[in-house]
């Protein structure tokens, strides 16, 4: 569903000139109240380092899962 809404001038052109080629307006409304967003990081890391942050977290979410494991056998 859309809505049509009413922007001033100023508010209308602030908008555009962050919206990029690729999103709409409504994208770039969501991007702008919403804070930043995953997308945003998209072009800041290559392949290996989002590798490397996955197995840093699969690692870190073990260690997690080791420890709660721990703590409720000595409650057994």
């Amino acid at each position: 569903m859309s809505h049509q809404i009413r922007l001033d001038d100023d508010v209308y052109e602030r908008i555009r000139s962050t919206k990029h080629d690729n999103e709409s307006f409504s994208d770039a409304v969501d991007r702008l109240i919403g804070g930043r967003s995953l997308r945003d990081l998209r072009d800041v890391f290559d392949d290996d380092q989002v590798k490397e942050m996955r197995e840093a977290i699969d690692e870190a979410d073990q260690r997690d899962r080791d420890e709660v494991r721990d703590i409720a056998e000595r409650f057994e």
